[in-house]
């Protein structure tokens, strides 16, 4: 698989430039980080979550770890994570564990951690556990223009 063809006709149709990394096949972001010897801090790490109106996807570097407590107070909402078959019904044409940050390509809001703000560069899963996407940092700020943005993790 190269990257989900969700994926890649909504960021083909926003014009944007991109390329693909392999990897040998992992299980984890910061794995795949390791893999295509890329900083961990640039690879863009989502994580579904749920709650009593729908979904978000929660981005973060893959080198932090959401603080639910604090994404639960930022959305003013309460939260929980989704489980395998809700994020499979979400992002069908994706791995498990491999679901790209770009939510408007599936319909699902996304909240931005601030962190990401200002990298020049910027990777992500594309769908596989052997494929990261590779952009930069300005055209990943453009496919999240519509993400709320906050801060709501930390390093461990």
């Amino acid at each position: 698989m190269t990257i989900a063809r969700k994926l890649q006709d909504y960021i083909d149709g926003e014009g944007v430039a991109y390329d693909t990394v392999p990897h040998h096949r992992t299980a984890t972001t910061s794995q795949s980080a390791q893999a295509a010897h890329v900083p961990g801090s640039r690879l863009a790490k989502s994580v579904v979550v749920h709650h009593e109106m729908g979904y978000v996807l929660a981005v973060v570097p893959s080198t932090h770890r959401i603080e639910l407590s604090t994404l639960q107070d930022v959305m003013d909402r309460r939260l929980g994570l989704a489980s395998e078959d809700e994020v499979c019904s979400l992002f069908a044409d994706c791995d498990i564990g491999a679901v790209p940050p770009i939510g408007s390509a599936y319909n699902v809001p996304v909240i931005l951690d601030e962190s990401l703000g200002d990298a020049s560069d910027v990777y992500f899963e594309g769908g596989d556990h052997t494929t990261l996407v590779h952009m930069s940092g300005p055209s990943f700020r453009n496919l999240m223009r519509d993400a709320q943005i906050a801060r709501f993790s930390h390093r461990p």
